[in-house]
C-alpha cells in the first residue's frame, strides 16, 4: 500500500516479473551491445578484389615496413620521419584495378608507384602517381604534371578534385596494358594512353613507361597521412 492506495497483488507480481526482465537484460545483454557498437565493422570487399594491406601488420609488403604504422582502425598511417622511403607489395602486378582511400595532412607529399622494381627511383624505372596536397601554398607553382593524380613528369591529371585536406578521399586506379585510368572520388583525372608518349626526352628519362609488370608502392616523403581500405583486382 502507498498513500492509503491498495495495489492488488496481481499488479506487484507483474512489476516484479518486469524489474527481473530489466536485470537479468542489464547483465546479459546490455554488454555485449556496448562490445559490439565499440568494435568497427566489417570491411566489405568488392567481388574479384583482395585486401592489400590485412590492417593489423605489414604482412605482404617489403620496403620502409617500419615507416609505415597500422593502426587498430585498419588504417596505415605513414609516420612524420620514418616514412621516408617506398614500400612494396612483395608481389608483382601486371593489370589491375588498385582501390584505397587516403587522408591528406597540410602540405602532405607522397606517390604511388605502380609496375615498379624494387630498386631504383619509382618515379623513372616504374610509374609514379602523385599524391599531394597541391592546394598547399608550398605548391602554388609546380607543374601540371605535378599535381596530384598526375603520372609523375609524363602526363598531367586534372585539378581541383581532392576533398578538403582532413577529409578521406576515394581512389582508383586502373592499369590495363597500355591504358592507365585515375579516378578521384568519381572523376577520372587521368586517362592516359602511354604509346601515345611520343616525346624522345621523356621516352628515355622514364624507362619505366615500358614495364608490363611490377611492385605497388607508396613512395613516402616524410609526410604524415594515413591509408585504408587498399584492394586490388588483379585482369587478364
Amino acid at each position: 500500500m502507498r498513500g492509503g492506495v491498495l495495489i492488488p497483488a496481481s499488479v506487484v507480481r507483474r512489476r516484479s516479473l518486469i524489474a527481473a526482465a530489466v536485470g537479468l537484460a542489464a547483465v546479459f545483454v546490455r554488454p555485449g551491445w556496448a562490445r559490439a557498437a565499440d568494435q568497427p565493422l566489417p570491411e566489405v570487399v568488392e567481388e574479384g578484389f583482395v585486401p592489400l594491406f590485412n590492417g593489423s601488420d605489414m604482412t605482404g609488403w617489403v620496403g620502409n615496413v617500419t615507416g609505415y604504422i597500422p593502426e587498430a582502425d585498419g588504417k596505415l598511417v605513414c609516420s612524420p620521419g620514418r616514412g621516408q622511403g617506398n614500400l612494396y607489395t612483395a608481389r608483382e602486378y601486371a593489370n589491375f584495378v588498385l582501390r584505397f582511400e587516403f587522408r591528406l595532412t597540410p602540405g602532405a607529399n607522397n606517390g604511388l608507384g605502380i609496375r615498379a622494381p624494387l630498386e631504383g627511383d619509382a618515379a623513372y624505372v616504374g610509374m609514379e602517381l602523385q599524391i599531394l596536397d597541391d592546394g598547399a601554398e608550398v605548391y602554388r607553382n609546380v607543374q601540371p604534371w605535378q599535381r596530384h593524380g598526375s603520372i609523375y613528369h609524363v602526363v598531367a591529371a586534372k585539378p581541383g578534385h581532392l576533398r578538403p585536406v582532413g577529409e578521406w578521399n576515394e581512389q582508383e586506379v586502373v592499369a590495363d596494358g597500355r591504358h592507365v585510368t585515375v579516378t578521384l572520388n568519381g572523376t577520372v583525372i587521368v586517362d592516359a594512353d602511354l604509346d601515345a608518349v611520343k616525346d624522345p626526352a621523356i621516352l628515355s628519362k622514364h624507362p619505366g613507361l615500358l614495364r608490363d609488370k611490377g611492385h605497388i608502392g607508396f613512395l613516402g616523403h616524410g609526410s604524415p597521412l594515413a591509408f585504408r581500405k587498399i584492394r586490388i583486382k588483379e585482369l587478364p
